[in-house]
């Protein structure tokens, strides 16, 4: 399908946004995904991570193109930086997930958006996850969101923009609301 520029409102189809509300709430079948990363050691601290492709609405998907994001850590830390830590990928996450939301509500209110930052710091501290503190927590203690938004709308409303990204963030919901997670070793594994 060919999305022509007008059909678009701040760079997102909602044509296709609100067809694809309309298909979820007709067909709740179709909301169930499974979003999937490999990532491989190089050496040290780094690893290469790649997203092979995803399962949703009904059948499985590949990305249009391959992405590979590396990961490190700095000198400091024992790395090489040949990338971001895992640490500051998780906080680019939750601001990447922020802002695609904060996106597409805009543009389904109608609000068009002249620009928009989102700064995301998270405090650690490593006497935790270097095992020096049992009592320390290995990951962050707070994580803080400040956004900077300029659009054809009261301070309210931009403010209510970030407000019902939040809400519907899937990042930040997991950041906030504890997911159970599995951690094993294939058997069959090298």
């Amino acid at each position: 399908m060919t999305m022509t520029t007008e059909r678009r409102f701040n760079g997102v189809d909602t044509a296709t946004l609100f067809a694809t509300i309309r298909a979820v709430t007709e067909q709740p079948e179709l909301a169930r995904f499974q979003f999937r990363t490999v990532n491989e050691w190089v050496s040290g601290n780094h690893s290469e991570g790649r997203f092979p492709g995803f399962y949703g609405a009904g059948q499985e998907h590949t990305h249009a193109s391959e992405t590979v994001i590396q990961a490190d850590h700095p000198a400091v830390l024992v790395g090489d930086d040949n990338g971001p830590t895992p640490a500051e990928l998780l906080l680019n996450a939750l601001g990447s997930c922020l802002m695609a939301g904060l996106g597409n509500i805009a543009a389904a209110r109608g609000i068009e958006l002249r620009g928009v930052r989102c700064d995301v710091e998270g405090d650690i501290d490593l006497r935790g996850l270097l095992g020096i503190d049992e009592g320390v927590r290995n990951g962050f203690n707070d994580i803080r969101v400040v956004f900077s938004v300029d659009g054809d709308a009261e301070k309210e409303k931009l403010a209510a923009l970030v407000a019902q990204s939040r809400s519907r963030s899937a990042v930040f919901d997991v950041l906030t609301h504890g997911t159970s997670v599995t951690v094993e070793v294939d058997p069959g594994g090298s």
